[in-house]
């Protein structure tokens, strides 16, 4: 899928809307996934809708705070244009319970064996983590082509998701944790880098406070991002 197939097919609405179909599906939604936590089920279909206003169709909701499973159903079945995928999965037990919400996506911070083959059994589109070059073979053996590299700064950076594009050119990447405003067009502009995932688009401040109307404008100028 395109990068212009996956936004018309995201911009339906969520009876209709097209299953995204494989993880490099979702590397292609937009620049930036945005990483959410949130402290409310209410809070996640506006939260949903400004980023989807902003130009952003695609959202990580972590299970990292007990609301984080309703939010997945919130945005799933009331949120217009957007593809809800379900972070921080670690236990197969989640795997379940976040596609029983309608999650269309999975994403873990790590790829242990038992989480890894109910990810993959579960159907869903998975963004694994991987923080080295063994993970990364696995999860290609495993049949996976694009991926999470986690935590992005902390395991190298860009130095060295680049040296892994020299024996592995045909993976690709989302990578998370330590990515800033500053520095994400630096990442995107990685020739195996598709999108990156960051948590600045929805502050927490801004999300307490049912500013919408800045979260919107973080999310213009982050689908402004294109890489080079």
């Amino acid at each position: 899928m395109t990068a212009t197939s996956a936004l018309t097919s995201a911009t339906t609405s969520p009876s209709t809307r097209p299953v995204i179909t494989s993880e490099a599906d979702i590397l292609d939604l937009a620049p930036v996934i945005p990483v959410v936590v949130v402290d409310s089920v209410e809070q996640a279909v506006p939260l949903a809708r400004a980023l989807v206003r902003g130009g952003i169709p695609v959202i990580e909701i972590t299970l990292r705070s007990a609301a984080g499973l309703g939010a997945i159903e919130a945005v799933a079945s009331q949120v217009e244009g957007m593809v809800v995928g379900a972070g921080t999965v670690v236990t197969p037990e989640q795997v379940q319970q976040v596609k029983d919400a309608g999650a269309q996506f999975i994403v873990t911070p790590g790829s242990p064996p038992r989480l890894l083959d109910a990810a993959i059994a579960s159907g869903l589109p998975l963004l694994a983590g991987a923080g080295t070059l063994t993970e990364m073979l696995t999860l290609a053996e495993a049949g996976l082509s694009a991926m999470k590299f986690f935590p992005a700064e902390a395991s190298g950076g860009r130095p060295y998701l680049s040296a892994v594009s020299g024996p592995c050119p045909q993976l690709r990447f989302c990578p998370t944790g330590g990515i800033t405003p500053e520095t994400a067009a630096a990442w995107l502009a990685l020739p195996n880098v598709g999108c990156v995932g960051g948590s600045w688009l929805t502050p927490k401040d801004a999300v307490g406070q049912g500013d919408w109307a800045r979260i919107e404008a973080i999310a213009a100028e982050a689908a402004a991002l294109r890489q080079s």
